[in-house]
């Protein structure tokens, strides 16, 4: 594989990583049921913790896929487990 071959597949994968966060951060916003004013009271009462925020980053880096990211991020913490059990080393 050629060197900008790599470095545009990169540049797609950093696309996909913040387009995946902005989603998530506007999902959490629309869906927050909340009275807090700020977003960090929002995303914490609307559901996105830390077990969503690993797991989408574990499949992120074992999928390379958006789609796989969103679903493994509701799954939250029940994917974190299936990621760390079945992960090769």
């Amino acid at each position: 594989m050629s060197t900008q071959t790599k470095y545009n597949s990169n540049i797609l994968g950093y696309k996909a990583v913040c387009l995946a966060f902005l989603l998530c951060v506007c999902v959490t916003e629309l869906c927050a049921q909340s009275t807090g004013s700020s977003l960090s009271d929002k995303a914490i009462d609307g559901g996105i913790g830390l077990g969503s925020i690993i797991a989408i980053v574990a499949s992120w880096s074992r999928n390379k896929s958006v789609l796989y990211a969103i679903l493994h991020g509701f799954l939250g913490w029940a994917y974190v487990i299936y990621f760390v059990l079945t992960r090769e080393e």
